[in-house]
């Protein structure tokens, strides 16, 4: 006779399927519960992952798809039921995200303005709202408020030194003949969308005077305009009494953020050593000015002894401290990464008038939730995830209990001492390249590799040095009594730029990624702040997404051809990593573009210079050989009418053809034809040849308002 196991009914089945979701349900609540310190710090990422699905999804029906997928979680919430963790998590979450991407999508429309949408030229009047000084590139750069009439009603012109009879301020008359182009999308897919910061900017336009322009008297400004005209002086007396080109610039930058006097061949090096952070007005700099006014205010009201027993000192320090922090914050033009380092020392001096810790995650949390719900636009730049970035993983490292415990004071000699505070400046450089690097490499293709031992040196020097010398100058100035300080200062930032030219100038200073997939970019980020915010053992899960996303980047194949959306320069990404370029005259700009893009940290090469190519005046051909085949390419470099019986058996012959004009019917290559009518409708193109895969401007951009590419 032949046992048989006793059968489960139905009944028992539900019952052990019940039994372990209730057991799995318990598993997360108690998570959470263990965690609940942790989990208000996931609102403002809830909020900004809102902001991101606007940004990611391609327009407006999938936008209000996206408004009803959130709402029903957050019904799900409420099912899961409102008294548990796990429920308030995903109601509070989901309405957090619903309203990052309402907010977002309405200050979209809310900030619309006319624009144009083909390049004209026209005299353009109005008032001028900014001025920014380019000494570097021999510029000033305008932005004017037009009068009413065709144009839009804010533009950007640069407009030549040498054109200039009166030195322009904000509140001036301008009345200029200008070349106009629309605001410029990305030239390749990957690069820079000034498009979509002119949108949030309100800027219609921008182009270059043609003429001097006439400037008239000064109309009475805001005091936006007078903090710019304010900005514009001092750096160009800072600049002056430094004397030296780049040291100049770098000084204006700490005290104003105006970096246009700086030599591109030095902020190239300062970007190589990993030292870019230093020359933006953020946590480094409002730190020192916060922490010195707070120290001085101290240090002067302990002088008098009646003050010193009687009076709250700390909490009259921080008191200036703070209008000292807010004020540098408006002068210094008041950028994302410095309202967030302004807004963060509020919250420190708050603590410390308070007599509580303050630096904390939960300040960084609640900083980047009032810039979120301000600035929306910004959570899509490279300033605000860099910024972000760097203090959420420093701050999250140093409330590591191991670290705490290694930081601490102690009672031992200068030697151990020293060596201890010398470690830890050492691995917080190493915490925030390791946070940076994935988004510098998504943004820019490129990330400094040695910036942690350079930070070394150079932060001590920025702020212990160069910035008290130069704080002090200024404060001699109104005595006349600055020169031998600006003196000290210019050679403590000729120290700054050796550093940088030597540590830029390494081999292998600089890591190259010419793209890097938005999905592996997502998992970095998720997998960071996952390891970050958390503090019980699943943090440990988030570097599996760190991992996987590192590894689909570096595997992610390069381009093997770029061009840009006018069609007028094609960058070909040879076999072993060199660019060439089929027009060697293209401006810095764009060779440095086309290079990034293509993931070639060099000087690229002219196309004539191939042995597979062969150039004229007016036509190119050239020849690509990828996994076995080889590939014809063709493409026009001028813009001459062309015998189109030639050019029609050219195009037969090739298989890719890229002009910047309209080609003729008959021109039939094997596979694409990139002519201006493509162009207009995909904007710039990366074409990998391997598996035939085409990626467009206009396939990141879609329908998102700023998108000017025909449908």
């Amino acid at each position: 006779m032949i046992d048989r196991a006793p059968s489960i009914g139905l009944p028992q089945l539900q019952t052990a399927i019940a039994a372990r979701s209730a057991h799995r349900r318990d598993a997360i609540e108690d998570w959470l519960e263990a965690e609940r310190d942790q989990i208000g710090l996931w609102l403002p990422i809830a909020f900004g992952f809102g902001i991101v699905l606007w940004f990611v999804l391609p327009g407006r029906l999938s936008w209000l798809a996206a408004i009803l997928m959130l709402a029903g979680l957050s019904l799900a919430g409420l099912a899961v039921g409102p008294t548990t963790r796990s429920g308030r998590c995903l109601l509070i979450g989901a309405l957090a995200a619903l309203l990052g991407l309402i907010t977002v999508w309405t200050k979209a429309d809310w900030v619309a303005s006319p624009r144009i949408d083909r390049p004209t030229v026209a005299e353009v009047q109005g008032r001028i709202e900014a001025v920014e000084r380019l000494p570097a590139r021999q510029l000033v750069r305008l932005t004017v408020a037009t009068d009413k009439g065709i144009l839009p009603r804010r533009i950007r012109l640069n407009v030549d030194e040498d054109d200039l009879q009166v030195q322009p301020v904000g509140g001036m008359r301008i009345v200029v003949r200008a070349r106009l182009l629309p605001p410029a999308p990305p030239t390749v897919p990957g690069a820079y969308d000034f498009a979509r910061t002119a949108w949030f900017a309100g800027i219609g336009a921008t182009g270059r005077a043609l003429d001097p322009p006439r400037f008239t008297a000064a109309e009475a400004g805001g005091w936006r305009m007078r903090l710019s005209d304010l900005r514009a002086r001092l750096s160009e007396h800072i600049e002056h009494s430094v004397g030296q080109a780049s040291a100049g610039g770098i000084a204006a930058s700490f005290a104003t953020g105006d970096q246009g006097a700086i030599e591109e061949e030095d902020a190239e090096a300062i970007r190589r050593s990993g030292l870019a952070h230093l020359l933006s007005v953020s946590g480094l700099h409002v730190s020192a000015v916060v922490g010195g006014v707070m120290l001085a205010t101290l240090s002067l009201l302990a002088l008098s002894q009646r003050l010193a027993l009687h009076a709250p000192l700390p909490l009259i320090a921080a008191g200036a401290a703070a209008l000292a922090g807010i004020g540098y914050t408006l002068l210094s033009g008041a950028q994302v990464p410095t309202i967030r380092s302004c807004l963060a020392a509020l919250f420190v001096l708050i603590g410390v008038a308070m007599g509580r810790e303050a630096i904390t995650l939960r300040l960084v949390a609640a900083g980047a939730l009032i810039v979120l719900i301000f600035w929306p636009e910004a959570l899509a730049g490279p300033s605000f995830q860099l910024s972000f970035a760097a203090v959420t993983a420093l701050v999250a490292f140093g409330e590591h209990p191991h670290i705490k415990a290694f930081a601490a004071r102690r009672d031992e000699g200068f030697a151990p001492r020293a060596g201890r505070a010398l470690a830890m400046l050492l691995l917080s450089g190493l915490v925030i390249e390791v946070a940076l690097t994935p988004i510098a490499l998504f943004h820019f293709h490129k990330s400094g590799l040695y910036g942690a031992a350079a930070n070394i040196v150079a932060i001590p020097l920025t702020t212990f040095i160069i910035m008290p010398f130069e704080a002090l100058a200024l404060l001699l100035d109104l005595a006349g009594l600055g020169a031998p300080l600006w003196w000290l200062t210019g050679k403590a930032i000729g120290v700054l730029l050796w550093i940088a030219h030597r540590v830029g100038g390494a081999p292998g200073a600089v890591a190259l990624l010419p793209a890097m997939p938005w999905g592996a970019f997502a998992l970095m980020v998720i997998g960071g702040l996952w390891v970050a915010l958390w503090r019980t053992s699943p943090r440990r899960w988030g570097l599996l997404p760190v991992a996987a996303g590192a590894l689909w980047a570096l595997l992610a194949p390069r381009p093997d051809l770029l061009v840009t959306g006018d069609g007028r320069h094609v960058a070909l990404v040879l076999n072993d990593g060199r660019v060439a370029l089929l027009r060697d005259r293209a401006g810095d700009y764009i060779r440095d573009v086309l290079s990034e893009a293509g993931g070639f940290d060099g000087e690229p090469l002219p196309v004539d210079a191939l042995i597979a190519a062969r150039c004229s005046d007016d036509l190119c051909t050239a020849r690509l050989r990828r996994d076995g085949r080889e590939w014809h390419i063709l493409a026009t470099r001028s813009p001459y009418r062309l015998d189109w019986r030639r050019l029609s058996r050219a195009c037969t012959s090739a298989d890719i053809a890229i002009s910047e004009r309209r080609l003729p019917r008959s021109c039939t290559p094997r596979w694409a034809k990139l002519d201006r009518p493509v162009l207009a409708r995909t904007g710039g193109v990366a074409v990998n040849l391997d598996d035939g895969r085409i990626e467009t401007v206009a396939a990141h951009v879609r329908e998102h308002p700023w998108s000017s590419f025909q449908r």
